[in-house]
Order: C-alpha cells, then sequence, then structure tokens
C-alpha cells in the first residue's frame, strides 16, 4: 500500500527517504502532513528549543569521588559517580 518516498529537507536541502513503515505510522496516528525535515534537522530543531541542561556536583557515595549528575541531589539520597554505578549495575 505505502512505497518509500524521497524527500527533500527545506533545511539544509539533502534528501532523505520517508519508509513506507513511517508513512504507515503516521496514517495510524492521523497526521495530515509528510514530514519537511530530515532526522538530524528535526533532531536539531527539537534539541535548540530545550534549554540546556543543568548539572550539580556530589560526593559519590561508594569511592568518595565526584559525582556529576543532571539532578539536584538530596542529601538523603545517596549519589554515585559513573564508575561506581556501572559497577554496582554489573554486581547486580
Amino acid at each position: 500500500m505505502y512505497e518509500d518516498k524521497t524527500i527533500v529537507c527545506k533545511e539544509c536541502g539533502k534528501e532523505f527517504v520517508f519508509t513506507a513503515g513511517e508513512q504507515e505510522f503516521y496514517a495510524e496516528k492521523g497526521f495530515q502532513n509528510e514530514p519537511q525535515r530530515c532526522r538530524d534537522c528535526r533532531m536539531a530543531r527539537k534539541n535548540a528549543a530545550r534549554p540546556p541542561r543543568q548539572h550539580f556536583t556530589a560526593t559519590c557515595a561508594r569511592c568518595g569521588g565526584e559525582a556529576v549528575v543532571p539532578f539536584e541531589p538530596s542529601p538523603d539520597r545517596a549519589v554515585y559517580c559513573d564508575d561506581c554505578f556501572k559497577a554496582m549495575k554489573e554486581e547486580g
């Protein structure tokens, strides 16, 4: 029923493929318009609208090193650095 369609991005001018699967998804969701921008331009536009992410510094509860996290640490909850967090995940 649907066939892949090549579209030119209105932002960067590159061609991209609007696949049959994507067309079917758009139809299921009731979207009336085809995409006008390629995936990269859509992502850039979406990210530009977001405020920059704030990071906070805390002390790792496991090794005592510095942990940089994307949320404000709460004094009653443990915070782990990347290495300790990964190690704890592997340990189960």
